[in-house]
């Protein structure tokens, strides 16, 4: 079986070490040759460094290697016995973060750099928010130099709490901290003796075995059509193929699948590779797809589930980000819209606001875009899109701006939703809801420990999440159920999600941005039990792990055991069971947003406990969690 593939983007402010680091994974992998060590030993020894300058690997261009930084985006290849790798080392200066976008937009993992003597910068908090906008599934902050300030722990606790708060304004979904020094080869690629106080994987390790499996969208089957196959060879005379790259779902022979636009039905009759035929194709792997019927299909049209459509439409919200320096965005000019491979004329309608990288403020009075900058547009094309929001899929989310009079791309854009719809809006493009501000905070006037010593229980939260169908509930009761009729009675209680929409968020749907809320609420409802020594069993499928890390992080705040439980029943499993026939719903139509089929899920990626299949045994586990 072929190694997987991680793609890595660095970032950082200026001289934080992304290109040391990066020459130090290679030298460390050998995955340079002997010559081009030979080469930067040279460059090194006539600049009068004292050591050679691993920098030198990924600085290709005269320019950085006079000034001694990285001015384009380079990609390096290496690989380990574990996984192969693509590292993309981007600039750090402001005036490049549009080439941090590029190197940033197709990467599972991003590394962003801290100098340990600076701490915390613009620019560490600017690709910050570029990471969580592009929606890099996991995050690792690499607090490098430390070599420079003795190994000091408190310097390097200090800038991961610096850095978690302003996190916790983002949508970022896994985050690591590692403490390094590229230079000398610290945390790496092995543990450093200088640092015994960290108790953390080396960096290396960290990239070999983060799990990036769910990160990938198998549940909405999108093809964009990149061309049509017609060899009219007389060993192929009827050939017809469509050839393209699965961006997202599982395509399989004897599947149904609708062309749009013209909404035409077929199934699929085989999927062909340069190596052959395939049972089945999930991203990215590019193909050839064999219908069943003759029916009219171009490049830029999209195959999908009849029961699971994209969103058409013409006009919809998106954050931009302007690229071009020669120009700024106007929205009385018409440009050409890349979307997967379709070309329209489209306008920019409306400038809705510019978001400050900083304080996350929205200027609402911005009148244009100029390089670099981001903001909230609303476009109009010329013929509808097939799309999806960017928090869905990365590649039927995301375009690009050209301008016809120059050729020049001059911006990208990531889809928030339909204009009308009220999606949720990527990133911290909604960090300013409206707070009411004329109100005080009463504290109890009991201590926890006075509280909880007083009753002779401690409170928790355990918060259950999977798949509808996947058992979650069950365990909650018979867990609650254990608790309460225990020799020494544990006051619980379960806070089942279905119920709660009947009262506490009757009033809430089932959009992105209502399902966060959904989440919002049911995790400080448990927040609040728990810190009046009831133990909260939260039976919720909350699909999105940054909604349930800000769950985590306020019971963290507040001191309070929290612990995510995975109930991890596969998704074939939980149709079978089907117990409020939800999923034969979605499968006919009649539903568009549940999860796991027309709604993405995002599995934990370090829960505190993944239940046995067994119920007995999964009580026995999550109550082992108390103890």
């Amino acid at each position: 079986m072929a190694s997987e593939m991680l793609r890595i983007a660095t970032a950082g402010s200026v001289d934080d070490g992304k290109s040391t680091l990066i020459g130090r994974l290679l030298y460390e992998t050998k995955s340079i040759f002997e010559d081009q060590l030979e080469s930067i030993e040279r460059t090194s020894e006539k600049r009068g460094d004292e050591q050679t300058d691993l920098a030198l690997l990924t600085d290709g261009l005269r320019a950085e290697r006079e000034q001694g930084i990285t001015i384009d985006v380079a990609h390096r290849y290496f690989a380990t016995p574990k996984r192969k790798f693509v590292i993309a080392d981007t600039p750090g200066h402001i005036q490049y973060t549009r080439n941090m976008v590029t190197g940033a937009s197709n990467a599972n993992l991003a590394l962003l750099l801290v100098d340990a003597r600076k701490g915390v910068l613009e620019q560490t908090r600017r690709h910050a928010l570029l990471s969580s906008l592009l929606r890099v599934p996991h995050l690792v902050l690499c607090v490098n130099k430390m070599d420079l300030v003795d190994y000091d722990q408190g310097i390097y606790d200090e800038i991961r709490e610096e850095f978690t708060q302003f996190a916790a304004r983002l949508e970022i979904t896994d985050l690591g901290f590692v403490p390094i020094s590229a230079l000398e080869g610290d945390n790496v690629v092995t543990r450093s003796p200088n640092m015994p106080w960290f108790e953390g994987q080396p960096l290396l390790g960290h990239l070999e075995d983060v799990h990036i499996a769910s990160d990938r969208n198998l549940v909405d089957n999108r093809f964009p059509v990149q061309y049509v196959i017609r060899p009219q060879s007389a060993e192929q005379r009827d050939y017809r193929g469509f050839a393209g790259t699965v961006v997202g779902g599982i395509f399989k022979p004897g599947d149904e699948v609708m062309a749009l636009p013209s909404r035409r039905r077929s199934r699929i009759a085989g999927i062909d590779t340069p190596t052959g035929s395939v049972a089945q194709a999930f991203p990215p792997m590019a193909v050839t797809l064999l219908l069943e019927d003759e029916i009219d299909v171009s490049r830029g049209d999209m195959l999908c589930r009849p029961s699971n459509q994209p969103t058409a439409n013409q006009t919809f919200e998106a954050m931009l980000c302007w690229f071009d320096e020669t120009s700024s965005l106007r929205t009385d000019i018409p440009y050409q819209l890349k979307h997967t491979t379709k070309w329209v004329a489209a306008e920019v309608e409306a400038l809705r606001y510019q978001l400050d990288v900083d304080t996350l403020h929205r200027d609402l009075e911005a009148g244009t875009l100029e390089v670099n900058d981001i903001g909230r547009v609303a476009i109009h094309t010329s013929s509808p899109l097939f799309f999806d929001t960017y928090r869905l899929n990365r590649t039927t989310g995301s375009f690009i701006l050209v301008d016809p009079a120059t050729n020049l791309t001059v911006a990208a854009g990531m889809i928030i939703g339909a204009a009308g719809e009220p999606a949720g809006e990527t990133a911290a493009a909604v960090a300013e809801a409206p707070v009411a501000t004329n109100i005080t905070f009463h504290p109890s006037k009991l201590t926890r420990e006075e509280r909880w010593g007083a009753l002779g229980t401690r409170g928790a939260t355990i918060w259950l999440t999977g798949l509808s169908g996947s058992g979650k509930s069950t365990i909650a009761t018979a867990v609650e159920h254990t608790l309460i009729s225990a020799p020494v009675p544990q006051p619980a209680f379960v806070l089942d999600g279905d119920n709660l929409r009947h009262g506490l968020n009757a009033n809430l749907g089932f959009s992105d941005s209502d399902r966060a809320e959904n989440v919002r609420r049911v995790g400080e409802v448990a927040r609040i039990l728990a810190e009046a020594g009831t133990v909260s069993l939260v039976s919720l499928v909350s699909p999105f792990r940054a909604d349930r890390d800000r769950v985590r992080a306020i019971h963290e705040e507040a001191g309070i055991p929290f612990y995510e439980v995975f109930v991890d029943t596969p998704l074939e499993e939980c149709e079978r069971r089907d117990p409020k026939g939800l999923y034969a719903k979605a499968r006919a139509g009649e539903i568009t947003d549940l999860t796991g089929v027309g709604s993405p899920y995002e599995a934990p990626s370090a829960p505190d406990l993944v239940t046995d299949p067994d119920l007995e045994i999964a009580v026995r586990q999550v109550i082992g969690l108390l103890e």
